[in-house]
């Protein structure tokens, strides 16, 4: 390996440029490290959505990795059409790409697509990048000049002339006057790969692919697919063999002026939650106490003081006072416009969230810990989901979009990735079976089969296993599992930032007017710590609302949810028969008949009820402990069988 000349490569799209590439970030950044590359750029077309789990695996295979984007360029008339990749070499130039591409993504009137002539880019709008332009092969050389002066007006210094030598019969040709532009304009030339795929065998998925985004069978794509499967990331051995080793060595000096790693960006909240005079730890202090005066007018309790305090020490250790106050806002605005909403989950243990309204039920009530939602030891950022009237939840995201604008919030990402049935129609498609074979091979996939293709759903439908076209559309379907489909939205989760979100990551218009949507997945916020606020949709609070309006109306005062008395013994025994038709998480016929066995007569009781049935959001740890808890307290009536 030592002998071989060392290479970084510059042009590489993975499975995030949505039916493009052909290989998750991850196995790019593998194969790159088993090949000995110096660097890789992951350079996704117009997004940024891939990049956190190349960076994630980067780290893990101590790989220096390139973040960039590139730009199909429309051309002036008679000019060279080329792609444009863009790579940051600094924090200032990561920033200037992510505003360049949300400026591209915002401007689209379709969704997922973008448009881009010389004439958009602006000189110095990509200061702190270089570029590599990777002009299509043409006849004329007068072109490839042109370009170069163009690239020398605005990024003098930083710009490239990128080869692509993918073994084609012109290969030679294209070389020599890719030289001569060089040396007419003073641009370097520098070897790119124009990957797709990590290794020579996902070319066939490659062209499935293709034949998806084109909506046309493999049979008649034509042109469009790749001549061979040279766009993969070649070894060291066999660049050696392509190109000549000063366009090999120019590639270093390419990844040594790119120094930007995601771990320099800082995440910051907004302060316009903060009034003037107050520090974050001060106001969140009073609203605090504000709220423990309404929830307990005859006193504040003693043991209840001393939670709210050991809550409140707790979150400015960990910094966390901006969140708790960006909720506070959104929930007072909430109110404010008689939006009914209420916070779920593990912010239920919390004394500070039932004090400044993001719950209605008091913590005292549910024998829980407060480190269930936040933990130093579990180093964990606090996650508050609000449920808020689903006719009105429009109104609470518009005005987060109001208040802090485009630029500083937008609703979390969530890549939509193959499943069986999808990845079966698609394939099949590209392979050229008829729509009803497809429909039935499609429908004969189970949800109890999981995420697994079962060649016994083939043969069910008629279909042989032995027939080569059968064999390759499980083969495919295989592969293309679990490959990224497309950028949806969240049902809910916003980002909100101090700064520019742009300059972060990329901001996109979303399929629903007056959304916008990043292009990371919410795992990848996690994986950054970007905090988010879930503003979620149910329709149950809406029929609340007018059930509370309806009493108000018979009692002839406005009621409210905190009025509804609390462990009340009629409706404890209407639970106790099974008569829940309507009441939201014990409705269902699992619930209904589990209710009359356990007989909860207070709130903990359901919940110990609830969490049995409905045993998926939480560990089977607690689900054992919950279980001891219930035995415990004579709540349950075990067969001895069981």
């Amino acid at each position: 390996m030592a002998a071989f000349p060392d290479y970084a490569e510059l042009r590489c799209v993975s499975a995030f440029s949505f039916l493009k590439g052909a290989s998750h970030p991850g196995e790019l950044v593998e194969r790159a490290k088993q090949l000995g590359y110096s660097a890789l750029a992951i350079a996704d077309e117009c997004t940024m959505s891939g990049v956190v789990r190349a960076h994630v695996e980067a780290k893990e295979q101590g790989l220096k990795l390139l973040i960039g984007s590139q730009f199909q360029v429309e051309p002036p008339l008679l000019g060279a059409p080329f792609t444009l990749t863009v790579l940051a070499c600094d924090l200032n130039g990561y920033g200037n790409l992510c505003q360049f591409i949300t400026r591209l993504r915002r401007a689209s009137k379709d969704k997922g697509s973008y448009t881009l002539s010389r004439k958009d880019i602006q000189k110095r709008e990509l200061d702190g990048c270089v570029v590599i332009a990777s002009p299509q092969r043409m006849s004329e050389i007068q072109p490839l000049t042109d370009l170069g002066r163009w690239l020398l007006e605005h990024f003098s210094g930083r710009c490239w002339l990128g080869v692509e030598l993918l073994r084609l019969l012109d290969d030679e040709m294209w070389l020599h006057k890719l030289r001569a532009a060089s040396d007419l304009t003073a641009i370097p030339l520098v070897a790119v790969g124009d990957v797709h795929f990590h290794v020579r065998s996902r070319k066939p998925l490659q062209d499935v692919m293709t034949s998806t985004r084109l909506c046309k069978p493999l049979t008649e794509c034509g042109l469009d697919l790749q001549p061979n499967a040279e766009q993969h990331l070649r070894t060291r051995l066999r660049l050696a063999q392509t190109y000549p080793s000063e366009l090999l060595a120019e590639t270093l000096h390419v990844a040594a002026r790119c120094n930007f790693s995601l771990d320099e960006l800082r995440y910051q909240y907004p302060d316009e939650v903060v009034p003037a005079g107050e520090t974050p730890g001060s106001y969140l202090r009073r609203i605090t106490y504000e709220g423990a005066g309404r929830r307990w007018p005859d006193g504040l309790p003693a043991k209840v003081q001393a939670q709210i305090e050991h809550e409140l020490e707790l979150i400015a250790d960990l910094r966390y006072e901006h969140y708790f106050l960006t909720v506070a806002d959104i929930v007072q605005f909430a109110r404010s416009r008689h939006i009914l909403c209420q916070g779920r989950g593990s912010a239920a243990n919390s004394v500070i969230c039932y004090c400044i309204g993001v719950t209605e039920v008091d913590p005292a009530r549910m024998s829980m810990l407060f480190e269930r939602f936040i933990s130093k030891e579990r180093n964990e950022p606090p996650d508050i989901d609000i449920d808020f009237e689903h006719e009105r939840r429009e109104e609470v995201l518009q005005y987060l979009y109001g208040k802090y604008g485009r630029d500083r919030v937008a609703m979390t990402g969530v890549i939509q990735t193959y499943r069986p049935k999808s990845a079966i129609r698609d394939v099949g498609k590209a392979l050229g079976f008829d729509l009803e074979t497809i429909d039935a091979i499609a429908k004969s996939q189970m949800w109890w089969d999981g995420k697994a293709v079962v060649p016994a759903r083939l043969t069910e439908a008629g279909l042989s296993l032995d027939d080569l076209q059968v064999q390759q559309l499980l083969h495919l379907t295989r592969q293309l599992l679990g490959k990224p489909r497309h950028l949806s939205q969240h049902t809910g989760g916003m980002v909100l930032t101090k700064g520019p979100l742009s300059r972060m990551v990329p901001i996109e218009n979303a399929a629903m007017a007056d959304r916008t949507v990043l292009q990371w997945d919410k795992n990848d916020l996690d994986d950054l710590g970007l905090l988010k606020v879930d503003c979620l949709a149910l329709g149950m609070l809406t029929a609340i609302r007018k059930t509370l309006e309806f009493v108000g109306q018979r009692k002839g005062y406005a009621f409210g949810m905190q009025d509804i008395p609390a462990e009340d013994a009629s409706t404890y025994d209407m639970i106790c028969r099974a008569d829940t038709v309507g009441v939201f998480q014990i409705e269902s016929r699992a619930q209904m008949s589990m209710l009359p066995r356990l007989k909860p007569r207070v709130f903990y009781d359901l919940v110990i009820e609830v969490a049995i049935v409905r045993p998926g959001p939480i560990a089977a740890a607690w689900c054992i402990r919950i279980w001891r808890a219930a035995r415990a307290r004579n709540l349950l009536n075990i067969q001895a069988k069981l």
